[in-house]
Parts: structure tokens; C-alpha cells; sequence
């Protein structure tokens, strides 16, 4: 069971979202802005979060942004959620930060899919680490061009 934050301003979308998710076995809330999406992540932090990629006020993109530079949420897996159709959104989306992209109106299934890929994706890893442990940790791992054979 994961922990999944929804981000969106339409509730009726948000809401299906959330009962689909919790269906398949998740907890799921949400909220309706952006800045209450930020103040929300200062007390709990999601497993996975599905942002809307184009709400009033702070936009998903923008606080995609936020996200990515905050060390405690830089690598917190995000999935934007937009009806914004398009390859452009969608290539943006990624290179923003984000590890998917569901477009509205969505399936069930595709929905679950996609939460269900990033979950695996980070199977493995430790939950969080602070982005000075992080980069700590990397700087140890050894370079694979240096293996004795």
C-alpha cells in the first residue's frame, strides 16, 4: 500500500482518482491549489504525488519546480495529470522532473498502471535520503570504469 497525494483543482477528477486508487489498495487525499499542496509536504510526504499539470495560481509546473529543488522533496516521484493533450506538455512534463504523464479523461487501468510503474521503479531504494546524504552516498558508490577484472 502506498501513500498517494493528488493534486488538482477539478474535485470530481480528483475524487475518481482517488477512489480508483483506493480500490486498488492505496491511501489517497488531496488537495485543490498548489500552495496548499506545498504547506501540506512541510507534515507529510507522499509516496507518490499526481500533480495537475495546469492549475490556478501556482501551476503543477511550478510547483514541479519547487519540488525539485527542495532538498527534502527533490526526488519524491511525480506524475503529472493534465488535459492538456499534446507531446509537447508531455516531453515537458518529464524533463521538468516528472517519472510519468496521464492524461484526462484517463482509464482506470492505465491510471493504476502508471502509479504501479513508479512504485516499482523505486523498489529497492531507501524511502528518502536528504539531498546532502544523497549526494554522499554517490560520491562512495565506485566507478564501474575502474573494476579490476
Amino acid at each position: 500500500m502506498a501513500h498517494i497525494l493528488i493534486a488538482d483543482d477539478d474535485e470530481l477528477i480528483a475524487e475518481m482518482a482517488a477512489d480508483i486508487l483506493i480500490k486498488a489498495g492505496h491511501a489517497c487525499g488531496w488537495v485543490t491549489e498548489g500552495t496548499k499542496l506545498l504547506d501540506l509536504l512541510r507534515w507529510r510526504r507522499p509516496d507518490v504525488l499526481l500533480l495537475d499539470q495546469d492549475m490556478p495560481g501556482l501551476t503543477g509546473k511550478q510547483v514541479l519546480r519547487e519540488i525539485r529543488q527542495s532538498e527534502k522533496h527533490y526526488d519524491l516521484p511525480v506524475i503529472m495529470f493534465t488535459a492538456i493533450h499534446g507531446a509537447y506538455d508531455e516531453q515537458a512534463a518529464l524533463y521538468g522532473g516528472a517519472q510519468g504523464h496521464i492524461r484526462k479523461p484517463f482509464l482506470d487501468k492505465f491510471l493504476v498502471r502508471t502509479v504501479e510503474l513508479v512504485l516499482a521503479s523505486r523498489e529497492g531504494r531507501p524511502s528518502h535520503l536528504s539531498l546532502s546524504e544523497a549526494l554522499g552516498y554517490q560520491s562512495q558508490v565506485p566507478d564501474p570504469a575502474h573494476r579490476l577484472v
